[in-house]
């Protein structure tokens, strides 16, 4: 405002009349707010609304009423102080005026911020830290910092001291973190996965502890998964955090591998036996058809010839009940075709010695 005095001064000197010096502040005021008005909406509908960019649309459609009223509240000051109030009138209206500027600029600085954290989560990037499930908490975060900075200036404006109350607000938050250490890790950790996604709301898990199930659940404080019990277990998300989680869902598909291993006498035919257990793979109806199911010769056992039958389920759940079709299957398969399943044997030969 400082910048406006010497108008302040001109108008004095040419009009010494205070009701007519306030009467010219207001006129202009609502003047220069209109004209600023009306050039923001022409800026809008001539170059921001052309562009394929929506931001300088969301600029120009929310920033008219801060300037509007930012004009008029500095012309009712100037206004005001024509009529040569007393100083503490004039210094409390003034902080009033402030006030309301303050929380105008802050809703509009809110909204733009807001609309941007909705942008890059629509985005959908995999290396963005902001994505559709961690957006409400950016939201939550961005609106108690909106108050907080608002909070801090409107009491400057009100000249009141703010270093005792940030000095307690710095303690009391210690406090809590301290009491709550675990509470906070599990948060942060919570957070880290949302943005992270080492795993997603129906996926296949494997923690290095053991567990294995379907992710039911990720929250702030932990995650829950389903075994194949039917029981759900809740992990805190700090252990999560720490531990090595393997994902059966991820990866360029949700398809799981499956194993068939078997060891045939030695003497068999390998084509017959390779026949046999693709014949298997094919007529078996629930396994996945891409990829193709295989035989592999791995190796010379003690006491039979190694060979696996390798297909995929179409998810890491059906992996059991695929795994019990095909071990029926194939043990009737070798059967009706005369191949022999060796059992290891160890023979014991006893000699005299005089």
């Amino acid at each position: 405002m400082e910048s406006i005095e010497p108008i302040a001064q001109f108008i004095a000197h040419w009009l010494p009349n205070k009701w007519a010096q306030a009467g010219i502040w207001l006129f202009f005021g609502i003047v220069i707010s209109y004209i600023a008005t009306f050039l923001i909406k022409h800026m809008h509908f001539w170059g921001a609304n052309k562009t394929k960019n929506i931001i300088d649309d969301l600029i120009l459609t929310n920033i008219k009423a801060p300037v509007r009223w930012s004009i008029i509240f500095i012309a009712i000051y100037f206004a005001i102080k024509s009529l040569k109030l007393e100083e503490i009138w004039l210094t409390t209206f003034k902080s009033i005026e402030i006030t309301f500027v303050i929380f105008l600029w802050g809703i509009f600085v809110y909204r733009v911020l807001k609309f941007i954290l909705n942008s890059t989560a629509q985005r959908n990037l995999q290396s963005s830290f902001i994505q559709v499930r961690t957006l409400p908490l950016f939201e939550n975060l961005l609106l108690i910092i909106a108050l907080a900075t608002g909070t801090y200036f409107i009491l400057v404006v009100w000249d009141i001291n703010v270093g005792p109350i940030i000095a307690s607000a710095g303690i009391l938050g210690l406090a809590m973190s301290l009491a709550a250490k675990d509470t906070m890790a599990n948060l942060f950790a919570g957070v880290f996965i949302m943005a992270d996604a080492p795993y997603k709301i129906g996926d296949y898990i494997v923690l290095d502890s053991g567990e294995r199930g379907k992710v039911t659940n990720i929250g702030i404080r932990s995650t829950r998964i389903l075994t194949r019990d039917d029981v759900e277990v809740t992990i805190p998300n700090a252990i999560m955090g720490n531990s090595k989680v393997t994902n059966e869902s991820s990866g360029p598909h949700e398809k799981y591998r499956i194993k068939i291993q078997i060891g045939l006498a030695y003497g068999s035919d390998v084509k017959l036996i390779r026949k046999v257990l693709m014949d298997v793979a094919n007529n078996n109806t629930s396994i996945c058809r891409e990829p193709e199911p295989r035989v592999r010769f791995r190796s010379f056992g003690d006491s039979a010839l190694m060979f696996d039958l390798l297909c995929w389920s179409p998810n890491p759940e059906l992996r059991g009940k695929l795994i019990d079709e095909l071990n029926e299957q194939v043990y009737d398969a070798v059967n009706q075709n005369g191949l022999s399943i060796p059992f290891p044997q160890t023979d014991v030969y006893l000699h005299r010695v005089d």
